[in-house]
């Protein structure tokens, strides 16, 4: 509501250690961040080296199955990062298609590696937005570069490449749809 006074500030906690503090991110310090941070990795690698196999490929879930499991509101305050965990562990992995397992033969492989997952962290933590080469000259110039590097490694014409002399370059589609349907109108 407009001109409503914000809610009271929750007093620190040792799972809230900045609340009260005017951090510019009370909800976690950097200490807090840099050790559940290191939590959230082995998590994922323990995930990706083998605990993809211990579930289902496809969720068991019905429809309406994880809703069930959910708050109809949203919490006044914020839960430990325990309970975070333990609702990861209980809400959103048995709710997932396993794309990591080697069971997985669906659609194509996700096959997400660790350089990625922390390429990701990075654009994450650096917050990268990639719209347009203002928003993100490095990402855009990286972006157009490897993809370059790419068109020479299948062999592509020089016309195609961004580094050529003509007017190549191009677009990297968002999703998968995206790309099977440029594909299937330029192979028409």
């Amino acid at each position: 509501m407009l001109g409503a006074m914000p809610p009271p500030t929750p007093p620190p906690t040792p799972d809230h250690p900045h609340a009260g503090s005017g951090s510019p991110v009370p909800h976690m310090s950097p200490d807090e961040f840099r050790r559940r941070g290191r939590e959230m990795i082995d998590f994922i690698a323990d995930y990706l080296d083998g605990g993809a196999d211990t579930h289902p490929v496809l969720s068991q879930a019905k429809p309406g199955d994880v809703a069930a499991m959910l708050a109809d509101a949203a919490p006044e305050c914020g839960e430990s990062w325990d309970e975070i965990m333990g609702d990861i562990e209980r809400v959103v992995v048995p709710g997932v298609t396993h794309w990591q397992s080697s069971g997985f033969f669906g659609y194509f492989p996700a096959n997400a590696s660790y350089p990625a997952i922390l390429g990701e962290l990075l654009s994450a933590g650096l917050g990268v937005q990639g719209m347009l080469w203002q928003t993100s000259p490095a990402c855009t110039e990286i972006e157009t570069r490897m993809m370059d590097w790419l068109g020479k490694a299948i062999g592509l014409p020089e016309c195609f490449l961004d580094c050529g002399d003509g007017n190549g370059g191009g677009v990297i589609q968002g999703t998968a749809s995206e790309a099977a349907m440029v594909a299937m109108i330029a192979a028409r």
